[in-house]
C-alpha cells in the first residue's frame, strides 16, 4: 500500500497511516493499494461491507456507482488489448471528503499515467483526481479501438491476398470479444452519466459540469465497437465469398486436368494396350516399377496441392 499526501500536484509520501483519518491543511490523501489492504482499511474509513465485498470478489465486477454516507463506491473497467485477447480489469474506487482509495488485483497502466497529469493541473482535491483518472480510463478505449481497426484492416488485406482457414477462427474470436466488450461498456457509460447528472455532494458542482465531456467520449466509443462488430460481419462474408472464389479456382484446375486425360483413358480403354510388343511386360521388376511410378505420382499431386493450400 502506498499512501500519499497530494497538493497543487505535488506528492508527498506519508508512512503513518492514522495522518490519513482527518483532513490535511490542504490537499488529500491517495491511498494506492491491493485487496488484502482492505483489512485494515475498512475499520479505519468505515468502508461499507458491500463495497468490500465487491472489491474482494472473484466474480467480473459490473461498472457501477454506490453512495454510502461518508464515501461513495466507484467501480469503472480499465482496457487493455495484446492483440490476442481484451482485458478489463476493475479499477475500485473509494471517494471520500479528503481521501480517496484506488483497490486493484493487478497492475492498471492508468495509476501510473495520472501522476504526470495531477502535477501538471495542480490537483489538491479528490473529486478532480478522479474526474482526470476516469477521463485517462475512458480515452484508453480509443486507444485499443485504434488497435482493434487496425488489427481488422489486416485481416481484411490476408483475407483478400490469400485466405486461410486460421481466418475464421480469428474473425469469430475477435468478433466474441467485441461484443463482449461492447455489452460491458453500457453500465461504465451509466456510471460516468451518474457523475455528470446526478446530485453528488462529494464532487463539485462545477466540475461535475466536465464529466458530460466523458460522458459523450462514452457515446462515442460505443458507437465505434458497434461499427467494429458490422465491420467484422462483412469480414466474415469477404471470408466466405472468398473461400467460394478460391474452391471454383480449384474445381476448375482439376476440370482441366481431368480434361487432359480423358482422351488418354479413351484411348488406352479402346485398345487395351495390348501390343505384341511391350518389352516391359517381360521384366520382372515391371510390376514393382509401375506401382512406384503410381505412389509417386500420388504423392508428388498430394505436395503439389498442398502446397497451394487446395487441401
Amino acid at each position: 500500500m502506498k499512501i500519499r499526501l497530494v497538493d497543487s500536484g505535488i506528492f508527498t509520501p506519508i508512512d503513518d497511516i492514522e495522518m490519513t483519518l482527518t483532513a490535511p491543511a490542504s490537499g488529500f490523501y491517495w491511498l494506492d493499494c491491493d485487496v488484502d489492504d482492505l483489512a485494515e482499511l475498512q475499520p479505519l474509513f468505515s468502508l461499507h461491507d458491500l463495497a468490500v465485498e465487491d472489491c474482494l470478489s472473484e466474480e467480473e465486477q459490473r461498472p457501477k456507482i454506490e453512495i454510502y454516507e461518508n464515501h461513495y463506491f466507484i467501480v469503472v473497467n480499465s482496457i487493455r488489448f495484446d492483440d490476442e485477447e481484451i482485458f478489463l480489469r476493475a479499477l475500485n474506487i473509494f471517494l471520500g471528503r479528503h481521501f480517496i482509495i484506488t483497490v486493484t488485483k493487478q497492475k492498471i497502466h492508468e495509476l501510473r499515467s495520472v501522476k504526470p497529469l495531477l502535477w501538471e493541473d495542480e490537483v489538491s482535491t479528490p473529486d478532480r483526481f478522479l474526474y482526470i483518472l476516469i477521463d485517462l480510463v475512458t480515452d484508453n478505449y480509443f486507444t485499443v479501438g485504434d488497435r482493434i481497426e487496425a488489427r481488422i484492416e489486416k485481416l481484411e488485406e490476408d483475407i483478400l491476398i490469400h485466405t486461410k482457414k486460421t481466418h475464421l477462427s480469428e474473425i469469430i474470436g475477435l468478433r466474441s470479444e467485441i461484443l463482449w466488450l461492447k455489452k460491458v461498456l453500457g453500465p461504465q457509460k451509466e456510471v460516468i452519466n451518474t457523475l455528470n447528472k446526478k446530485d453528488l455532494r462529494l464532487i463539485d458542482d462545477q466540475l461535475q459540469k466536465y464529466f458530460s465531456d466523458i460522458y459523450e467520449n462514452a457515446v462515442k466509443i460505443s458507437e465505434t465497437f458497434e461499427t467494429y462488430r458490422d465491420l467484422m460481419g462483412n469480414l466474415r462474408e469477404a471470408y466466405q465469398s472468398s473461400i467460394a472464389n478460391r474452391a471454383n479456382e480449384i474445381m476448375r484446375v482439376f476440370t482441366a486436368i481431368t480434361t487432359i486425360f480423358i482422351p488418354l483413358t479413351l484411348i488406352t480403354g479402346i485398345y487395351g494396350m495390348n501390343f505384341d510388343n511391350m518389352p516391359e511386360l517381360h521384366w520382372k521388376y515391371s510390376y514393382y516399377f509401375v506401382i512406384g511410378i503410381m505412389v509417386s505420382a500420388g504423392l508428388l499431386m498430394f505436395y503439389l496441392f498442398r502446397k497451394k493450400d487446395w487441401i
